[in-house]
């Protein structure tokens, strides 16, 4: 009765770009901003702390005629059962008439969404002459942060790599990187070859990986997080002016990566202020009162429209609040099936 396109991780990342995300993901947040969308509830469960865990992200946006929810779960522990580590799914359905619209797999989506987020925070938040950026965590979920921050800030020119939990694999991780980079993100660039040539130019830059945390993060000028950490990484008497933050990590009650103390006097931006105060690296600075949920400056999207300045000047310390968005989920998905449709990829299937 109500056919729909089901749409699989192969079909998804055949379709999917960096830079068309980056600007998916900037609609879906000026959308919000202008009451074209809506998040409903998130609903969240543990299994099992620090090991497996699952949340449902949900939302409406009324500027593109669709609502819907995305699944996902991390089982930390899959990797030893040749399993990937997040496994989700997105459903897609027509607002005006509830019909469903497809269902697509969401691990790719995640992880390309998360990362244009982080690189959305530091494109409209940072110092325009930053050169040096700090990737803390090495995970699965860190070229995603670094290529779509390559691609928005062309002047950075160093990426500096620190694993919380092995020097090791950030080493193995810098010497790889480039080739990652390529590989996942330049290659879909092949038939344009001007385009495949600027964002191959931007991967040789120079990456390194540190076991001196306090060293590589006096230095940086723009600071990523996206670890699953429970204490502060980074302390706030490391952090010399002018400093951007982009926290991806934090996305449940108790998660933190940077001091609390870094928020007095940042500006805070966040991508929804009912998320970033309950379950964001927002969470824990005003529990412990070193912040109130007024010194949110404002959602990420007004930024972008103008409406409110980011960076007032070359000392401010600013901070982005990413706990990630079903709009970014939704949009994205509404994005791939178009695409999919046009190229006849995924499956139509009759509910």
């Amino acid at each position: 009765m109500f056919p729909f396109r089901v749409v699989n991780q192969a079909a998804v990342e055949q379709i999917l770009d960096m830079s068309n995300v980056i600007e998916v993901v900037e609609q879906a947040y000026k959308l919000k901003a202008t009451d074209q969308a809506t998040l409903f509830p998130l609903i969240f469960h543990e299994f099992e702390q620090g090991k497996a865990d699952m949340d449902i992200k949900s939302g409406h946006l009324t500027g593109a005629n669709v609502f819907g929810l995305k699944l996902v779960s991390w089982f930390g522990e899959n990797s030893a059962k040749n399993l990937p580590q997040l496994i989700g799914m997105v459903m897609v359905l027509d607002s005006r008439t509830g019909v469903p619209l497809g269902i697509l797999s969401g691990e790719h989506i995640t992880c390309m969404r998360t990362g244009a987020a982080g690189a959305i925070g530091a494109k409209y938040l940072a110092r325009k002459d930053s050169k040096h950026l700090l990737m803390i965590g090495s995970g699965h979920q860190a070229p995603f942060q670094i290529m779509a921050t390559l691609m928005v800030m062309e002047q950075i020119e160093k990426v500096t790599i620190y694993n919380p939990q092995s020097h090791e694999r950030a080493v193995a991780f810098a010497q790889s990187i480039q080739n990652t980079l390529i590989d996942k993100f330049v290659s879909k660039y092949k038939g344009d070859p001007a385009l495949y040539a600027k964002w191959a130019k931007r991967c040789e830059i120079t990456f390194a990986a540190t076991d001196n945390i306090e060293a590589a993060a006096r230095e940086a000028d723009v600071i990523i997080t996206a670890t699953p950490s429970r204490k502060p990484l980074v302390k706030q008497e490391w952090i010399k002016p002018g400093t951007h933050f982009s926290c991806i990590g934090a996305d449940m009650e108790g998660k933190q990566e940077i001091d609390e103390n870094l928020f007095a006097g940042a500006r805070l931006f966040v991508d929804d202020v009912q998320q970033a105060v309950n379950v964001g690296e927002t969470e824990l600075p005003i529990k412990k009162g070193v912040i109130t949920p007024q010194a949110i400056v404002a959602e990420i999207g007004d930024v972008l429209l103008g409406k409110v300045p980011g960076r007032t000047s070359d000392s401010d310390i600013t901070i982005f609040d990413s706990t990630g968005i079903a709009l970014q989920d939704l949009l994205t998905a509404t994005h791939i099936l178009r695409e999919a449709e046009q190229k006849g990829l995924g499956s139509v299937v009759d509910l």
